[in-house]
């Protein structure tokens, strides 16, 4: 799957995007309500408008998870076990927004690092989230 070169910059790229992880989450997040408008459904009992507190807290949230997880992607199950179980059990959150959520993260970093978003690394950065999503999606039934 993710070679070893590809693991560093990984790591590389989400460590340095902690700072900004607001911002970064919360863009993606209100990118992907815009596109995808059924994906509001789970967030309907908080305020989802850009800027909300609402949208900067659960964006910062997902950076951080996505970032601890590129720490180690061979751990990547066992960090996130307990976002498998929440995700599935208690919020019920349906597998495709996973993967809608990616894809709003990956127009996301192409817009906001410009030159530095790489094909080299966009394609491992796609990789790392498509296995992300797959992680999370594991519990679902």
């Amino acid at each position: 799957m993710l070679k070893d070169k590809e693991k560093v910059l990984i790591a590389e790229l989400w460590t340095r995007l902690i700072p900004k992880a607001e911002d970064i989450g919360s863009e993606a997040l209100l990118r992907m309500f815009t596109s995808y408008p059924g994906s509001k459904t789970y967030f309907s009992h908080i305020d989802i408008s850009p800027c909300s507190p609402h949208l900067l807290s659960h964006g910062r949230k997902i950076v951080l998870a996505i970032a601890e997880g590129a720490q180690d992607i061979s751990q990547l199950a066992v960090s996130l076990e307990p976002l498998q179980t929440l995700h599935a059990y208690t919020l019920r959150i349906h597998p495709c927004n996973f993967k809608l959520f990616s894809h709003c993260m990956l127009v996301t970093l192409a817009c906001n690092l410009g030159e530095e978003f790489t094909p080299v690394a966009h394609a491992a950065v796609d990789k790392y989230l498509s296995a992300f999503a797959a992680v999370l999606a594991e519990k679902f039934r």
